[in-house]
């Protein structure tokens, strides 16, 4: 039983609760920079040939919005149902993708995994009072969640990696601690 409690108090040292924000933005303004360095880059791919459904905060927003983006640069965007076409590409400078649909769009990326698709219009959006972000999550997942609940999932990728760092930190200090012990002894 000891043993158990033990591992117990030492996973919640390694466990960290998400920070609370108030908007969808503010959201991705903390995580990006902690999610970052397990996204992928828009080069891999791994946004093609997926159904995206787009998440907002707005609690007046009700559509259902799926996007698709087809290898040879075919976007499809349906709204309830209601298709429409237009194309997307990638643009020279890294990370950088041009969306052709009713307003030709450039976006950076801001984060990017199986599960997330995040761009970031380019220029002062909050200035123009304009949405930041163009959030997008992998259709299976994103009908289950809120906004919220996905802000937490994504959350969970820092907690997740993170974890793991602390782990191997904490073991090569106990095997740090064994050959000191016994070189000592």
């Amino acid at each position: 039983m000891l043993k158990l409690k033990s591992l117990d108090t030492l996973s919640q040292a390694f466990s960290s609760e998400m920070p609370h924000a108030d908007s969808l933005a503010k959201y991705l303004d903390m995580l990006i920079p902690v999610v970052k360095p397990w996204g992928e880059d828009l080069r891999e791919g791994v946004f093609l040939s997926r159904g995206w459904l787009e998440f907002r905060d707005d609690d007046d927003f009700h559509d259902v919005i799926l996007h698709f983006f087809n290898k040879e640069g075919e976007y499809l965007r349906s709204v309830n149902g209601n298709v429409t076409a237009g194309s997307w590409r990638l643009m020279e400078t890294p990370n950088k993708l041009l969306l052709e649909h009713e307003e030709n769009e450039l976006f950076d990326l801001a984060f990017s995994d199986k599960n997330f698709f995040v761009l970031k219009k380019h220029g002062d959006q909050a200035r123009l009072g304009q949405p930041k972000y163009f959030v997008m999550v992998h259709e299976p997942l994103g009908r289950r969640l809120e906004w919220r609940d996905a802000m937490e999932l994504m959350y969970n990728t820092y907690r997740s990696n993170n974890s793991f760092y602390f782990t191997l930190a904490a073991i090569v200090l106990v095997i740090i601690a064994i050959v000191l012990i016994y070189s000592l002894g």
